[in-house]
């Protein structure tokens, strides 16, 4: 008799949390190698978002302040359920900001001033980045039939794609 048919109805079976998810092994490690990227990449973004908001200047400085704080709060928010999802399928994920620098894939900017429709390009191409990544991840997903992560990851596009919308169109206007 399996683990899942010896389990009282209602209840859980025991065993590792992959049996819990019903990815493979092989879906497990690919799906978690994916949302720890991710997970670098949001820490990077949310971090340079918020340098960004700290550093803003200018003329319009009250209102992109206020949209880069809105942004970051946004893109921090996703932080927890990525690295929530990765253990819930019996992943792992990051553990220090070292860990951080060592998965990101987009680049910080350490300069110490940057010009306003400098920083909100930056950040728009980012978002356009970040979008593209979100894409590939739903595409591990659907490989390996993992739609819980797939259905977070569809919110998390529509979020980036009008982080991108808004941004786009600040810089046009520029």
């Amino acid at each position: 008799m399996s683990a899942r048919s010896a389990a009282a109805p209602g209840k859980l079976p025991a065993g590792p949390p992959e049996d819990l998810a019903g990815l493979s092994k092989a879906g497990v490690e690919e799906i978690t190698t994916g949302l720890r990227h991710m997970l670098a990449d949001v820490f990077a973004l949310y971090l340079k978002t918020k340098n960004f908001h700290w550093h803003m200047s200018g003329r319009h400085f009250r209102d992109y302040h206020l949209l880069l704080d809105e942004h970051a709060d946004q893109i921090f928010a996703m932080s927890d359920d990525l690295a929530e999802r990765a253990r819930k399928i019996g992943g792992t994920t990051l553990h220090s900001i070292s860990d951080v620098s060592q998965h990101q894939r987009l680049t910080d900017n350490n300069q110490a001033l940057v010009a306003p429709e400098k920083m909100l390009q930056e950040l728009s191409s980012d978002n356009r980045e970040l979008t593209g990544y979100l894409r590939s991840l739903h595409e591990v997903c659907d490989k390996h039939c993992d739609v819980a992560t797939a259905s977070l990851i569809e919110n998390w596009i529509d979020e980036s794609e009008r982080r991108v919308w808004f941004l786009g169109e600040i810089v046009g206007a520029l």
